[in-house]
């Protein structure tokens, strides 16, 4: 399917796009479907074809990959076909950019039915680094994605991309320059010649590309970090180097057993540390936090409109999975609305997790009774996020476990991911909100008719007069309840 063609959905639903993404080291397929700021993701195949494998020795993509990205780009053309994809975007990078070869490729890939555009390397960077500020809004300092025929850099600053640079320092070329000790001359000289020397001077350096991932992925089995999710993972200079020397004497079999670590990406660990060093190194960043998002996502978020860009991607994902979960569309807003008076206090980035945990108030509503408060703390901690870390995970977590009837009690993990000052407001959020169903059934009109207030060291609650008969024993309960929690009378 040519890029921008659409159709009408035959499943009757959202449309769904898609970006096949032809890539140095692998190619992959993703199918999205939801809100243009956060779409779902409802596929993604990925084949490690290792089209760079072969271009520092022979400047030529090898028969056994093109091989495996015929079949690949076959596979992927006959998929989005059958799952009704209304607009395919194809993309090829470094290796088929380079290769002699390259023209071969894309002529497979025409002939399936998928149009290729080859990105620059420059077009490459600002699809990282728009990557990177559409999972990380507030990302500030240098992308760094790393790929297996190229390496791209990008100054990421107040929402914005500036400046950006491509380096032919893809994982699949490093064994050469390691083997012959040049790494660091090599990495040093490329920097200063680019007057990128010293340009992450106490800035994070955020982490794109599989390899480096796999780096982390090391790390949080080494450090029993108690959270399974890689995006906004944040490691310093130091872990980096640890990591390294782990690698020089762990053997692949070890590795394998690692959860979520690709077989393919072992091979490419060694060599993504070690760059990795050597750039912290010359650069001068801080510490590195890993992005879940990258290319693909970046090239996404490059067609948005700048409204839908300027939008919040936490409160546009759990808004869309308030409403499919919930029993009442919206009342995510108006929950978040009536409890703000008593949480002015909260600093911008607590009050979106606030919104945020509004938004998924009522996701336990199908659940079993007795593990309502399970499933809210599981959604909050394991879905598919962006633009919250952690501390922030941890929070919505109580906030849910709380408003589902888990009480004040804080259930592992979240002593371990966030403080208990955090909790404890979290936990008061989550009892502002159970208030909130109680009083209103889910309807909004008597939030809409009803205020709370911090008034005088006293929780008031105020209703319109005909509105009287909706308080009985259960709503005054969860009144002093919160009252308690916030250590003021009832007013």
């Amino acid at each position: 399917m040519r890029r921008g063609a659409e159709k009408p959905a035959r499943h009757g639903g959202e449309p769904r796009s898609a970006i096949v993404d032809i890539g140095s080291n692998s190619i992959r397929l993703v199918v999205y479907q939801g809100p243009a700021r956060v779409p779902a993701v409802l596929f993604n195949e990925k084949v490690l074809a290792g089209l760079g494998r072969s271009l520092a020795a022979s400047g030529r993509i090898d028969p056994a990959a093109m091989a495996m990205a015929t079949t690949a780009l076959r596979r992927f053309a006959a998929l989005v076909r059958e799952m009704d994809v209304a607009s395919v975007r194809t993309v090829a990078t470094a290796a088929v950019r380079d290769a002699a070869n390259g023209a071969e490729l894309i002529a497979i890939a025409e002939h399936a039915g998928l149009s290729v555009e080859i990105l620059s390397g420059e077009e490459e960077a600002a699809a990282a680094g728009h990557g990177v500020l559409s999972g990380i809004p507030g990302a500030n300092g240098i992308v760094g994605d790393l790929g297996g025929g190229s390496l791209e850099l990008v100054r990421v600053k107040d929402g914005a991309l500036h400046r950006r640079v491509s380096f032919p320092l893809g994982v699949l070329r490093l064994a050469g320059l390691r083997a012959k000790g040049r790494l660091d001359r090599r990495v040093a000289h490329l920097l200063e010649e680019t007057g990128w020397s010293g340009a992450g001077k106490g800035l994070p350096f955020y982490l794109v590309g599989g390899s480096w991932r796999g780096l982390a992925r090391l790390d949080m089995v080494a450090t029993r970090y108690p959270l399974p999710i890689i995006h906004q993972y944040a490691m310093p200079a130091a872990t980096i180097a640890r990591l390294r020397r782990t690698l020089s004497h762990t053997d692949k079999a070890r590795l394998k057993e690692v959860p979520g670590l690709s077989s393919g990406r072992i091979p490419t660990l060694s060599d993504a540390a070690a760059l990795l060093g050597v750039l912290l190194k010359h650069l001068k960043s801080s510490g590195t936090i890993v992005s879940a998002y990258g290319l693909r996502e970046g090239l996404l978020h490059q067609a948005l409109t700048v409204q839908d860009r300027a939008l919040d991607p936490l409160i546009v994902a759990t808004r869309d999975e308030g409403r499919r979960s919930g029993r009442f569309p919206e009342h995510g807003e108006l929950l978040d609305r009536w409890i703000a008076p008593l949480f002015g206090a909260d600093r911008p980035e607590d009050a979106r997790l606030r919104h945020a945990a509004c938004q998924l108030a009522d996701v336990g509503w199908r659940a079993n009774p007795e593990f309502r408060a399970e499933r809210g703390m599981e959604v909050a901690l394991h879905g598919n996020w962006v633009g919250i870390d952690g501390r922030g995970r941890a929070m919505l977590a109580q906030a849910l476990w709380t408003a589902l009837g888990g009480e004040l009690t804080r259930p592992d993990p979240l002593p371990r991911l966030a403080g208990e000052a955090a909790l404890a407001q979290a936990a008061r959020w989550g009892l502002a909100m159970r208030l909130g169903h109680r009083l209103s059934g889910g309807m909004a009109g008597p939030l809409e008719r009803s205020c709370l207030s911090l008034d005088r060291g006293a929780l008031r609650l105020a209703l319109d007069a005909g509105d009287a008969g909706l308080l009985g024993e259960a709503v005054e309960k969860r009144v002093k309840a919160l009252a308690a929690a916030m250590g003021v009378a009832v007013g």
